[in-house]
């Protein structure tokens, strides 16, 4: 029995060891998460009036949030992968409400409150395309004619393809951390490390999840995003906005991964489409980006036409507060060009 029992006890112990030798969740974790537990009164993070449209056969949840007085236009946000309207921060899309924008966000096919696709194909997978239409299906239902639209990684991809694709519909285009074709082969790929990263974080926390593990899952991506300059992750923020998908939405939806990578690989380049934009474009990236590397923004607006570029030195594949104000002031330039 014994020579049995040792190498099952080595693979227990290597796996072990493999889990946990990657991302370190802060120690101070664990009280926090205690801490909003214990309070059972998450904040509420949909303060607008919501909505679902009919995107085909889907079902598309939206948040609207109205300025006072008339608009003086529509702002749509687009997130991106894996990510629902959680993703993006007040501190990103209220100064937009409060200057005087309608600013819509809403949760892309496959995740959060919008449906989540039944019978999805691999070999025949939705695409960028279709989850473009997503977005335009907002527009109708809510009759409005045109916006500038706002997408942050594969969010910018999906804004890219709306911009391309129904041009008449898009006033302006604002594309963060993201990439013009995200399989290049002649640019760089993600570091292996913070690939295993993920995955790491995935095995501990994602297998048969409970309220503590997605906490902490939350956590740990924040940490694995972000990038090098002189901020910290909000820990208390990460755990709420986990918690409050799981408790107070659906939680999450173990199978959007590969449905939103293979919408990105069966997508395919935008690059020599986005020659031939007609609009005013800017360009958002971080230059220690670990998951969309700054190549791909760089490349991406070498390709469209007079496209204003913003690159942030420390920025990672995040919004924290502290590069609001230059992003603010690089969107608010390119919104008023119209």
């Amino acid at each position: 029995m014994l020579p049995i029992l040792v190498p099952a006890a080595l693979a227990t112990a290597g796996a072990w060891w493999y889990v946990n030798s990657g991302i370190k969740i802060p120690a101070e974790t664990d009280q926090i998460i205690d801490e909003v537990l214990a309070e059972n009164n998450l904040p509420d993070f949909i303060s607008g009036t919501t909505g679902i449209a009919k995107s085909g056969d889907i079902n598309i949840w939206y948040e609207s949030m109205m300025p006072e007085g008339k608009p003086l236009g529509t702002i749509l946000l687009v997130m991106g992968y894996g990510t629902t309207v959680l993703g993006w921060p007040a501190h990103f899309y209220q100064p937009f409400v409060d200057a005087g924008y309608h600013v819509i966000r809403y949760d892309n096919r496959g995740l959060g409150m919008s449906d989540w696709v039944k019978n999805w194909d691999k070999k025949n997978p939705y695409t960028l395309e279709d989850m473009a239409k997503d977005g335009i299906a907002i527009l109708d239902a809510l009759d409005i004619e045109k916006a500038h639209i706002i997408g942050a990684s594969m969010g910018g991809m999906i804004a890219q393809r709306m911009a391309i694709s129904h041009s008449e519909r898009v006033l302006t285009l604002t594309s963060i951390m993201s990439s013009g074709y995200m399989h290049d082969p002649e640019l760089p790929p993600v570091d292996k490390s913070f690939r295993q990263n993920l995955l790491k974080l995935i095995l501990k926390y994602q297998i048969r999840p409970n309220s503590r593990k997605t906490a902490k899952f939350g956590v740990g991506i924040r940490l694995a995003l972000k990038g090098d300059g002189p901020y910290e992750v909000d820990i208390k923020d990460a755990v709420q906005k986990a918690l409050y998908e799981r408790h107070k939405r659906r939680g999450s939806n173990p199978k959007v991964r590969d449905q939103h990578g293979a919408a990105i690989e069966a997508s395919g380049s935008r690059l020599q489409e986005l020659k031939h934009l007609k609009l005013p474009i800017a360009v958002i990236h971080g230059r220690p980006d670990p998951l969309v590397i700054f190549p791909h923004g760089k490349k991406s607006a070498s390709m469209m036409p007079n496209a204003k570029t913003l690159w942030l030195d420390g920025m990672g594949h995040d919004m924290p507060k502290m590069y609001m104000p230059e992003i603010h002031k690089m969107i608010f330039k390119n919104l008023e060009e119209v």
